[in-house]
């Protein structure tokens, strides 16, 4: 097991104001569980209080103190791997573990590529001889170029050629899907329906939900390459805000395409200009790709035994991120302090926090901590990852140019959850009391093979998961700041999160695995 610095155990941190949320009575927890299985058409007869404790209201933090960690981890600047700011909040979040009285605090090394554009531009000229420079952002890890001067092309995919020996104009469009879509994905019994799997009080969820991606999800260079093309040129097309700052593809591979991002607005003129006669780009992007360091952050906490749940997130990030994953560092951050505060006996299990590093490097701190600790898995009962407090933003096109507005909703929110009856119950059962709306349970396999999260590979593992996950348009933009973060509903998480952990009391790994439905 790798091991680098470790921090010495410490008092408690003084200081921090604590949640006053008024707590339903064990009658009324018992009273809103039996309502949600009966409208699930679940088994009514066993049902109790979930973990046959109530929340001690006293010690979960409250959305202040949990909106001023994310505060000061986003004013430390951009955290992608290997950067200053994100070193930085390696270092305070092993502090804070230690202050807590985490035993074992430790910062395990992952290798990782850190890239780091210096320099880019993009000049376009066109039929007339007339050249207009073109606001741009460097794909990551795109091979860097000096001033290539080439003929630009549109790219049709029914005629792919016409780019070759010519930067490609690729088109991305971001995916628009219904929002409820993912709560009758995958490995689901046939009938499932959406309000089965999640809770939609206002009845908003089967509106239009703007995902990160385009269809192409991190292959947008690929079919351009394919084509033979001498450089990228994407275009965010139709792109919320019609920004240009878009960090994909995030998974380390250095494509020998130079490219750059263009906003939605100047592709449209980029393509204008193509009608009406041949234009040429002329390309600059310098930056620097070199190995280097970044940790997972652990700490631990003894429990009612060995066995353990591990709650976890990742610390970088493309920008200075609020959302991605600030907010996850500091969901994180306020279960540790909860489950400090309590006596060894009220921890269900041993509680094991990590915050990864690398996951913008194709998630180097997960597989790396998966290798380290393979051998401990078979132990972890359950594994709670926290990505993700996020607002709805919306586009409002008026005289001033595009502007996003917040709708007054949260981001679609999944709960991605091993297919243990029991368990899909006990997190239905908790974003009901929280009253989190906007949630659906999602099956671990609705994308794929695994979630489309930075735990994804504990679930290949074999280890029983909930993961949550909200994905707004904005998540890999510069324009994550710390007004999307969906600060109302930061304390509603860390509870609901507190009740799935609790509901594991007295659940053996080896039963929680057992309970998980294999097949249909």
């Amino acid at each position: 097991m790798a091991r680098g610095a470790r921090y010495r155990d410490g008092p408690r941190e003084a200081g921090d104001t604590r949640a006053r949320r008024s707590v339903p009575s064990a009658r009324a927890q018992t009273r809103v569980r039996a309502t949600v299985r009966q409208q699930r058409g679940m088994d009514v007869s066993e049902v109790d209080v979930i973990g046959g404790d109530e929340i001690s209201g006293g010690d979960v933090p409250d959305e202040d103190t949990i909106f001023r960690w994310i505060a000061e981890v986003v004013d430390k600047g951009v955290r992608r791997p290997g950067y200053r700011a994100d070193e930085w909040v390696e270092r305070w979040a092993a502090e804070r573990f230690g202050a807590l009285g985490m035993r074992d605090v430790r910062l395990e090394p992952v290798e990782v590529r850190r890239w780091e554009p210096t320099e880019w531009s993009l000049e376009v000229t066109a039929a007339d001889g007339s050249t207009t420079p073109v606001d741009c952002f460097p794909v990551p890890f795109t091979v860097p170029v000096d001033g290539l001067d080439v003929e630009l092309a549109a790219f049709d995919p029914d005629a792919p050629d016409a780019v070759a020996g010519r930067a490609s104009l690729y088109d991305v469009t971001l995916l628009r899907v219904p929002g409820n879509l993912m709560a009758t994905a995958g490995s689901l019994p046939e009938g499932t329906t959406a309000a089965s799997r999640s809770l939609d009080v206002e009845s908003t969820l089967a509106g239009e939900h703007v995902l990160p991606f385009g269809i192409e999800f991190q292959q947008v260079l690929e079919p351009s390459m394919a084509a033979g093309a001498a450089a990228f040129v994407g275009v965010l097309h139709e792109y919320p805000g019609d920004s240009c700052q878009y960090y994909v593809p995030y998974d380390a591979i250095e494509r020998a395409l130079p490219g750059v991002w263009v906003s939605g607005s100047d592709g449209a003129r980029l393509h204008d200009l193509l009608a009406a006669g041949p234009a040429r780009v002329r390309l600059t992007v310098r930056s620097e790709v070199r190995a280097a360091t970044s940790h997972n952050v652990v700490g631990e906490l003894p429990g009612a035994d060995d066995e353990a749940v591990m709650i976890a997130s990742h610390h970088d990030a493309p920008w200075a991120s609020a959302v991605e994953d600030g907010s996850g560092i500091a969901l994180v951050l306020a279960q540790a302090t909860y489950w400090a505060a309590l006596p060894p006996e009220r921890r269900p299990h041993r509680l094991v926090f990590v915050l990864q590093g690398g996951h913008m490097v194709d998630g180097a701190g997960l597989r790396r901590y998966i290798d380290d600790h393979r051998d401990e898995l078979a132990s972890a009962v359950l594994e709670v990852h926290l990505e993700h407090a996020a607002r709805e933003f919306a586009e409002r096109t008026d005289q001033a140019g595009h502007q996003l507005q917040p709708t007054g909703l949260a981001t679609p929110r999944w709960w991605f959850t091993s297919r243990n009856p029991d368990l899909e119950a006990a997190v239905l059962d908790a974003l009901t009391l929280e009253q989190l709306d906007r949630s659906m349970l999602v099956a671990p396999d609705a994308f794929g093979d695994q979630p489309p999260t930075d735990g994804a590979l504990y679930h290949t593992e074999g280890v029983p998961i909930v993961h949550f996950l909200a994905a707004p348009f904005y998540l890999f933009d510069a324009m994550d700041t710390l007004d999307k973060i969906d600060r109302a509903n930061l304390v509603p998480l860390t509870r609901a999160t507190i009740r799935i952990v609790e509901s594991t009391r007295g659940v053996s790994a080896a039963a929680m695995r057992a309970g998980v439905v294999t097949s249909q």
